[in-house]
């Protein structure tokens, strides 16, 4: 019941908003002007400019990233660290049983040493066939037979010891441990749990080096080559200027478009990877949207707006934004270049309180 009455609330609260603005600008409610009203500072917004570029949305992420999975099967021992955690290259992470590992390594570390007394044998009578093939008291037959188990004995020999080899390093796989210095993403297992040879364990990211990349067009992609500038403005509304900027020598045959890759200089604190970030190209021209100053909007809930004087009238019209740069705010929808608003929404709307008395 409690969540119905804020619902209709609010649904009552943004009727009466639209209500109000449609008040706003209908005829009733504009204030008359004799051209121009005294003391009101307007704005004519001007044609779309293009000298800041275009911008295309992207995504932060690390250069060093990677996902660790189990290389053998086994229960998790141990979860050394959790998310957050920051880790140096070969620290422990994950731990898991070697019960099974172990006795591999043992079965073909006893393999070995039976294969290494076997080839000394074999190497043993190999040498007395061969003095006694040189006082011609076996054939030469004989000889080439002790000669094929001689090396038989050595190729088991060999076999036995890459068995052993084999099996040391899927011991090695049950320790997890951090391929460089970073944080850990995400963590996959809990200790107990069984794992098989692929699954997930942990992730983790370095933050020293980010980058950002964005789909292009291909003509826009040539304009970049030619000056390979960047601006970026992160989801915390920094701007970073990035002068190592890489567009990809071959387009995607499925969508045509080509990879940008803007490498981020070292920050403080970094972003984290996974937020979004917006990639504009100073070299690429094509802005296409009215800007005007983020002091002339009213914001009302929901809403935004803008006063705009026509006609010997001031009115409230609705708008829709689009970026915020540091010269204005591009309107998406609601203006048209040359009309008229007024810098000030607070004496904008005094003006018009006064117009209403006065009539």
């Amino acid at each position: 019941m409690v969540t119905s009455t804020l619902a209709l609330a609010r649904i009552g609260g943004l009727a009466l908003l639209a209500a109000a603005l449609a008040a706003c600008g209908g005829a009733t409610d504009d204030a008359r002007a004799p051209g121009r009203i005294e003391g009101l500072e307007t704005w004519v917004v001007a044609d779309p400019v293009s000298d800041e570029g275009r911008a295309w949305d992207g995504v932060v992420e690390a250069v060093q990233q990677a996902t660790l999975t189990a290389q053998t099967a086994g229960r998790v021992a141990e979860v050394a660290h959790d998310v957050d955690d920051h880790v140096t290259a070969g620290t422990v992470l994950v731990r898991l049983s070697a019960v099974e590992q172990q006795a591999e390594v043992d079965t073909a570390r006893a393999q070995l040493h039976a294969g290494e007394a076997a080839a000394r044998e074999a190497e043993a009578d190999y040498q007395r066939y061969v003095e006694l093939s040189q006082r011609q008291y076996v054939s030469r037959s004989q000889l080439e037979r002790m000669h094929a188990a001689r090396d038989a004995a050595v190729a088991a020999r060999d076999a036995a010891r890459a068995r052993l080899a084999s099996a040391s390093q899927t011991v090695d796989y049950t320790v997890v441990r951090a391929p460089y210095d970073g944080i850990v993403a995400s963590r996959d297992v809990e200790p107990g749990e069984s794992v098989a040879m692929g699954q997930r364990l942990v992730s983790v990211f370095a933050p020293t080096a980010l980058r950002i990349e964005v789909e292009l067009p291909q003509g826009a992609a040539d304009q970049v080559r030619a000056d390979p500038r960047a601006r970026v403005r992160l989801h915390d509304q920094r701007v970073i200027e990035a002068d190592d900027v890489i567009a990809f020598p071959a387009a995607d045959a499925a969508t045509h478009t080509v990879r940008v890759r803007v490498l981020l200089p070292a920050l403080d604190p970094a972003p984290i990877p996974g937020s979004t970030a917006k990639v504009r190209f100073p070299a690429v021209a094509g802005h296409s949207q009215p800007r005007i100053p983020a002091s002339a909007i009213v914001r009302r809930g929901e809403v935004t707006a803008a006063y705009v004087l026509a006609d010997g009238r001031l009115s409230l019209r609705q708008l829709r934004l689009g970026e915020a740069m540091p010269s204005g705010v591009d309107v998406l929808a609601g203006l048209q270049p040359g009309e008229t608003i007024a810098l000030d929404p607070v004496a904008a709307r005094q003006a018009l309180v006064a117009a209403r008395g006065g009539d």
